[in-house]
């Protein structure tokens, strides 16, 4: 096993350790919908289907960027894909980076044929591979939009990490004019602000995600695969660094001009869902509450994808809407920290 495979079975099972996750910040909570006791909507009725990169998908739901490039992977990655297919929502993918390199095969296509499919390269290997990389990531899947994952916190806190970010938005401006899939931009738990949404979209990135504060925590994971106790100190006072994926949503929808945004980071549920859509996003991706079920089988996976639709649904019949855009005007209630927002 390579080092970098090594890595991402680690990442794989301290995701899964309850003690990475820091979902006590994610802010979910504070946002409350005022509950309807008159719905006058059939729940029936509620219909969550939505269009994304010009695709029919049954509801607002991405499974979230994992994993590539290890043993575990391909089980995983299988059982996602066979999963979003029958359930008919698009599926992320893990950094690429792993595989391309070891010159794995991508067979992720040929599980899920008709699936919206996201490719995964970080913002540092798109400025050092370059175009040609890229193109490579999205060939090697028939991909239909390039996610570029930037993580320089998590790249701080990882042994051996990339430490020069030189050129990375000027490689991401070259993706979007010569290849000929939509670039999406994401963060990893630390959310994507303002200013740096604005660098992306002037660059012609056509969605971000903002893949905010209080999910799983990059800084612990990587601090749990560190032997210098020196690097533990430096990293202890940036394990809550970042801006909670309410704070990113509430932050962009200042912007002029509506966003294609996906939220991500914390969210967990099906309410969670409701409330990222009432935010601003149009879409949002789940990472960690789909790991588990993917390790165990497709079955899994699908049985949890139907309960967090569900989930939303019944959001949405309690708070008496029955489209996601009508959702966008139900009433919340102001909590303290809501006015903040």
């Amino acid at each position: 096993m390579t080092d970098i495979q090594k890595r991402k079975e680690d990442h794989i099972n301290l995701a899964l350790d309850r003690s990475h996750q820091s979902t006590a910040g994610n802010n979910f909570d504070e946002i409350c919908f005022e509950p309807s006791a008159i719905p006058e909507i059939d729940l029936n009725s509620v219909d969550i289907n939505c269009t994304f990169l010009g695709r029919q998908c049954s509801a607002p739901i991405i499974i979230g960027a994992m994993t590539g490039g290890c043993d575990h992977s391909d089980i995983i990655n299988k059982n996602l894909a066979i999963a979003a297919e029958y359930c008919r929502v698009p599926l992320a993918l893990g950094s690429q980076r792993a595989s391309l390199e070891l010159g794995l095969p991508q067979k992720i296509r040929s599980w899920a044929p008709n699936t919206v499919l996201l490719g995964n390269l970080g913002g540092t290997q798109v400025a050092c591979g370059g175009i040609d990389l890229a193109k490579e990531a999205i060939d090697s899947i028939e991909a239909d939009g390039l996610m570029i994952h930037l993580n320089p916190l998590q790249e701080l806190s990882q042994p051996n990490g990339d430490h020069n970010w030189c050129g990375v938005l000027n490689a991401i401006e070259k993706c979007c004019r010569h290849l000929d899939v939509p670039i999406l931009a994401k963060e990893v738990g630390v959310g994507i602000g303002p200013t740096a949404a604005r660098d992306l979209l002037s660059v012609g990135v056509a969605w971000l995600e903002t893949a905010g504060f209080g999910g799983t925590n990059w800084v612990t994971i990587e601090l749990a695969r560190n032997d210098s106790h020196k690097e533990r100190e430096i990293m202890q006072p940036f394990i809550t660094w970042g801006m909670s994926t309410c704070e990113v949503l509430s932050e962009l929808s200042k912007f002029d001009e509506p966003l294609n945004l996906i939220a991500s980071g914390g969210v967990r549920h099906g309410l969670d869902v409701a409330r990222c859509i009432r935010l601003g996003a149009k879409m949002t991706a789940l990472a960690q509450p789909f790991l588990s079920p993917a390790i165990d089988s497709s079955s899994a996976v699908i049985e949890k994808i139907e309960i967090v639709s569900e989930q939303l649904k019944r959001t949405m019949f309690l708070t008496g809407k029955n489209s996601l855009e009508k959702l966008k005007e139900a009433n919340l209630l102001k909590s303290p920290r809501l006015k903040q927002l």
